[in-house]
């Protein structure tokens, strides 16, 4: 998921060395009992759900059960954060045809998009096949609100936040071939529109032709953007993205600041993803104390030792696990050579699996995120679902895998 700097905006917030090299695993060990298990499972219902449509193909970000506001606004929602993580978790298998499918999808709906031709992506789409031969096509998610009488699409999913693009870019550049090459260049153009002095904006949030632009800036989407800009050798863009994640390091605390809100202050709010990723991707940055932040402020059972954790919640309220993030904590964790707690929570996320093969977004009905939607301002309203999600399942396999999507 995609940590702003300031607060979420949407009901349907689900979306992250300088010169890294494209998509890489560790170097090889010897393979531990529930990795090799994990990985097959957790990309298994990936792999089903791509051969149920034939060429590019984009897929639905979370089961839904046909009940509810999240039901009905998500039955067609496919986040791009999602499908470009779930595109680098096929990759890291061995899958590069199927990696291939969604990056084709993801292209074709920066060049198919029924207004934008500037290179940026929407945060999500109508989930299914993209059709190449029918320009203009290509559409946000929607739901029809039969009390209003009237077709209605949510704003976050018709924007364009840094991160998911970010991703799509990493993705790109993995596979390398040269329409995706040229995909993520037309993307980091859009991108690098969004400087600020101190890093990069969120991006923008509403339909067009005028959506509002995202003030705040965040450490996370910045963490994506210093990868994703170096992969393509803008030095300069990737170190002022680097260079305000840096900045964010609160050394006394051991851990990353959130961002800066839209006012310009320091968001100190504790977020997984801004304090894991940086330590993935610079390993030898000296970022590594931020697990131990996140394993104490976010982990449960809540003031059990570290070893005996079971799983890691979005923010410091504990009411529930977050599997997502707990599957970024065990990579994190295997990177760090401390296997029997990657294996602890490794077996946490195999039990959120659910019969359809899909693994649970949170342990409980309803996780709390301290976001809001921003439907009711002033009110931490964004919750996760105990539903299927593609980002815990692209996750868990590159955890299984050894594989981080930042190389």
């Amino acid at each position: 998921m995609n940590t702003p700097g300031g607060a979420r905006m949407s009901l349907s917030m689900p979306r992250r060395a300088l010169l890294a090299a494209p998509l890489a695993a560790a170097p090889a060990r010897a393979a531990a009992a529930p990795w090799a298990s994990l990985a097959r499972d957790a990309l298994a219902p990936i792999r089903a759900a791509l051969a149920t449509a034939e060429g590019p193909v984009l897929l639905k970000s979370f089961t839904t059960e046909g009940r509810g506001t999240f039901d009905r606004v998500h039955a067609e929602v496919a986040f791009t954060y999602d499908n470009a993580l779930a595109g680098l978790a096929l990759l890291a298998g061995g899958e590069r045809p199927l990696a291939s499918r969604i990056a084709e999808a993801l292209r074709l709906a920066q060049e198919q998009d029924r207004y934008w031709s500037d290179g940026r992506l929407r945060n999500a789409y109508a989930a299914g096949r993209i059709v190449p031969e029918a320009p203009r096509s290509v559409r946000p998610p929607g739901w029809w609100d039969a009390a209003r009488g009237m077709w209605l699409e949510d704003g976050y999913q018709a924007g364009s936040a840094a991160g998911p693009l970010a991703f799509a870019v990493l993705l790109w550049t993995a596979l390398g071939d040269p329409p995706f090459r040229r995909a993520a260049e037309r993307a980091a153009d859009w991108l690098e529109g969004l400087r600020a002095p101190a890093g990069f904006r969120g991006g923008t949030i509403g339909h067009e032709p005028a959506p509002d632009p995202l003030p705040w800036v965040s450490t996370e989407q910045n963490l994506d953007l210093a990868i994703a800009f170096a992969r393509l050798g803008r030095t300069e863009a990737a170190a002022h993205a680097a260079d305000f994640v840096r900045s964010m390091w609160l050394p006394a605390q051991g851990r990353f600041a959130m961002g800066l809100t839209p006012e310009g202050g320091v968001n100190g709010g504790s977020a997984l993803d801004a304090n894991l990723w940086p330590a993935l991707a610079w390993p030898g940055a000296g970022f590594r104390a931020a697990l131990d932040w996140v394993l104490t402020r976010h982990g449960l059972p809540a003031g059990a030792p570290s070893e005996e954790m079971e799983g890691l919640d979005f923010n410091d309220d504990r009411d529930g696990i977050w599997l997502e993030g707990t599957a970024q904590a065990v990579l994190m964790m295997r990177r760090l050579g401390r296997e029997a707690q990657a294996e602890r929570m490794a077996a946490t996320i195999a039990r959120h699996r659910r019969a359809d093969g899909w693994i649970a977004a949170a342990s409980v009905p309803w996780l709390t995120t301290g976001l809001g939607t921003g439907l009711r301002p002033g009110v931490a309203d964004f919750l996760y679902p105990a539903r299927g999600h593609l980002a815990a399942n692209g996750w868990a396999a590159l955890a299984a895998l050894d594989s981080s999507p930042f190389g």
